[in-house]
């Protein structure tokens, strides 16, 4: 009986492991406070840069998916504040809603 109970429990087990693998399809799920310091190294980067007005660009992370918004002065200040973001540890793509100002 304890061999039966020892299977039945092995085989359910084996069920929900693999349930959970397929249906989290290969995709990495980050804990919320892996994303704040996404959101805190991507800052720091763009503060740090003095090509880019960090001052008016919002930073958020969702998933390792950075989003940058706000308002930068050229298309090259948007260009260099994406690509400083994708370079960013734990970033793993980044979204613009950057609008370019007219001067």
């Amino acid at each position: 009986m304890r061999t039966l109970n020892t299977l039945s429990l092995m085989a359910t087990t084996l069920v929900l492991a693999a349930t959970l693998t397929v249906g989290c399809a290969g995709k990495t799920i980050r804990p919320a406070s892996d994303d704040g310091g996404i959101s805190t190294r991507v800052r720091t980067v763009l503060l740090n840069d003095p090509q880019v007005a960090a001052g008016n660009i919002n930073v958020t992370a969702s998933n390792g998916v950075v989003t940058l918004s706000g308002q930068v002065r050229t298309a090259a200040e948007r260009d260099r504040a994406v690509a400083l973001a994708r370079q960013t540890s734990g970033v793993s793509d980044v979204r613009s809603e950057l609008a370019v100002t007219q001067p």
